[in-house]
């Protein structure tokens, strides 16, 4: 609606209202900010936005029915990264409980810098009576509620306490929804009664609203020195992050790369990049990386970062780029991490940034010798690859690799896999082939068990005739296996690949080499000494996954597992495919770690586990330095 007559609403249906109209525009097309509203209903959000939603419509704005509000942040979440941050979701609670589980999620949102609206319930703005059920008391402040527990997770955060301060409050939500250096997670806490509180409002907060996504291009002194910097560098690499998606400069990558020669490594985030059988495209960095990314990083002389935070994974905790002359040249709209390892900075648009970097550097190309290096080393951890991925006895048990080799002969450029903690993460980054710019879907910035599945019915909603597979240990499926009754009610054909190992296999292993010796990492009976080393739990979790709605299929072996992902992937319903893998000690087979990471050990201990490990820790530690 467009216009300037008063319109006499309450503050949840103007709410509704000025959502239905606001919209995203860059390169010149124009999405819907704000597609849909996921919601559980109480007493703090049932009569006033609850309401307010039931008689908008769908039409106006789409209700989704969730079951956990942690999971409902992590659809919408996967929602907008589907979508490169130009279209969101909002998600409404009740107070109390209700709110504190939107705080993992926000946090997985304002981490990964990915858009999504949190509308919690709050206590009475009028405090008729105090306090009021699920009301956290503060004796030192009374404008405190649990919803302040979302400030520090939030980009934006603001407590609605009267009707007319919705209108500068939602305005400021839409701007940092918007902004692609802003962007994470916002806040609007509305209080119950406010909620359902008429007030009389203009016509022009509800006329369709188009915010522009900007893409700042770059100094031309800083695309200069930038280019110099390049010039003089012998053993350049390229660190691809997030930001090369979100700002879809896969193309302009690929253009640089193509005319200078220079390799790229990835991030958890910003691999698909480039596709994986690029000459140039040297797979993953870091900690989880392969061995030819992580041996030229040591030797590299300068990093050139594009849209990438620097996680601790990514420099092997400060430790992998280890050349003594080492320089960096980070590429990012954000000032905050462009400056990071006291880097040249070009603050601005990955895209507008790279085309003009490609352009400053017309002619120059690395030496050939040095790509003749990468190439080969590249072609050597293929062949890594493909002994991770093959199994000479289709009728035996499958190794968790295995179980990548069979997916990735099944999937076709367009699908998308996700996955966010275990051991997955690490083999996906070292082994998976990316075909496509989005076909990689990794939340590694939080690594919060429990995203696949949300984040699967988030993506498939974003690209309806997608193939999706979330990927999942045991242990993250018992985490939140619940929006699997989302995906069936909605119709939601999601594929999920369900690995039981027993326990929590990644940190078993991690617990290993940090002298902790597997304490409390696996899903087993107490034994006589009282650990848990007994018998497997007799836990049948594809029985579970059956109970709350879902096709099963069972597979037994590599043969078997082959079938069931192909029929999955044909299937128009909500399909799981559970696999035992090989053992529970030795999930992955797939190579060690090319990079260390900094995981503190016990100084003093009696264990000789734990007194080995100090031992390692320490020389390990002693290779970090600081980029200044």
């Amino acid at each position: 609606m467009n216009g300037s007559a008063v319109r006499r609403l309450t503050v949840a249906q103007a709410l509704v209202e000025f959502l239905a109209h606001q919209y995203t525009e860059r390169d010149g097309q124009r999405h819907r900010l704000i597609n849909a509203t996921w919601g559980i209903f109480g007493h703090g959000n049932v009569a006033g936005l609850g309401q307010a939603l039931l008689e908008s419509g769908p039409d106006t704005m789409p209700y989704l029915q969730g079951r956990n509000e942690q999971a409902m942040v992590h659809a919408a979440v996967g929602y907008a990264r589907q979508n490169n941050r130009l279209a969101a979701q909002a998600v409404t609670t009740s107070i109390g409980p209700g709110a504190t589980n939107l705080v993992t999620g926000a946090a997985l949102a304002t981490v990964n810098r990915l858009p999504v609206l949190l509308l919690p319930g709050d206590i009475f703005a009028t405090r008729p009576a105090d306090p009021v059920l699920q009301q956290l008391e503060v004796a030192y402040a009374g404008d405190i509620s649990v919803n302040d527990a979302l400030r520090p997770v939030s980009r934006y955060f603001d407590r609605v306490m009267r009707p007319e301060a919705l209108i500068p409050a939602a305005l400021q939500a839409m701007r940092v929804l918007a902004d692609p250096a802003e962007t994470g997670a916002v806040t609007l806490a509305l209080p119950q009664d406010v909620q359902a509180e008429a007030f009389d409002w203009p016509g022009e907060f509800f006329a369709d609203r188009v915010w522009h996504v900007r893409r700042p291009v770059p100094e031309a002194a800083e695309v200069a020195a930038a280019a110099r910097t390049v010039r003089a560098a012998r053993r350049p690499l390229i660190v691809a992050g997030g930001g090369v998606h979100h700002s879809e400069a896969e193309d302009s990558l690929r253009a640089l790369v193509d005319a200078t020669g220079i390799p790229v490594a990835s991030t958890q985030a910003g691999k698909g990049s480039l596709r994986y059988d690029h000459p140039a495209d040297i797979g993953g960095i870091g900690h989880t990386g392969t061995a030819v990314a992580d041996d030229l990083a040591r030797t590299a002389d300068l990093v050139i970062g594009v849209g990438t935070r620097y996680s601790d994974f990514t420099t092997a905790s400060a430790t992998l780029f280890a050349d003594p002359a080492v320089r960096f040249l980070n590429l990012n709209i954000t000032p905050f991490d462009a400056h990071k390892l006291g880097a040249t900075t070009v603050v601005a648009d990955a895209r507008a940034a790279l085309e003009a970097l490609t352009a400053e550097l017309a002619g120059h190309r690395v030496d050939e010798m040095y790509e003749a290096e990468y190439r080969t080393g590249k072609t050597a951890w293929e062949r890594r690859v493909d002994a991770a991925y093959a199994a000479e006895d289709e009728t035996a048990r499958p190794s968790q690799t295995q179980v990548l080799g069979a997916l990735d002969a099944v999937v076709g450029d367009e699908d998308v896999v996700i996955n966010a903690a275990g051991s997955l993460p690490g083999d996906l980054h070292k082994l998976w082939r990316a075909r496509s710019p989005r076909q990689y879907h990794l939340e590694y910035g939080y690594s919060c068990m429990g995203y696949e599945i949300p984040g699967a019915i988030g993506v498939r909603l974003a690209a309806p005739g997608t193939p999706v597979w979330a990927l999942v240990g045991d242990g993250t499926y018992l985490m939140m296996p619940t929006e699997i009754v989302t995906a069936v009610q909605e119709g939601i054909n999601i594929n999920v690949v369900l690995l039981q190992n027993h326990g929590y296999a990644s940190i078993g292993g991690l617990s290993e080499t940090t002298g902790a010796e597997r304490f409390g990492t696996a899903y087993r009976f107490r034994a006589a000494d009282g650990q848990y080393t007994g018998d497997p739990l007799p836990v049948d979790l594809a029985a579970n996954a059956a109970s709350l709605g879902m096709d099963v299929l069972r597979a037994e072996s590599v043969g078997e597992l082959r079938e069931a992902l192909a029929e999955a992937r044909a299937s128009d319903r909500p399909t799981c495919v559970y696999v035992e893998t090989e053992t529970a000690d030795t999930v992955s087979g797939a190579p060690e770690a090319q990079a260390w990471w900094d995981v503190p050990v016990a100084q003093t201990a009696t264990r000789p586990a734990a007194v080995k490990a100090r031992e390692d820790y320490d020389r390990q530690a002693a290779a970090r330095r600081r980029h200044l």
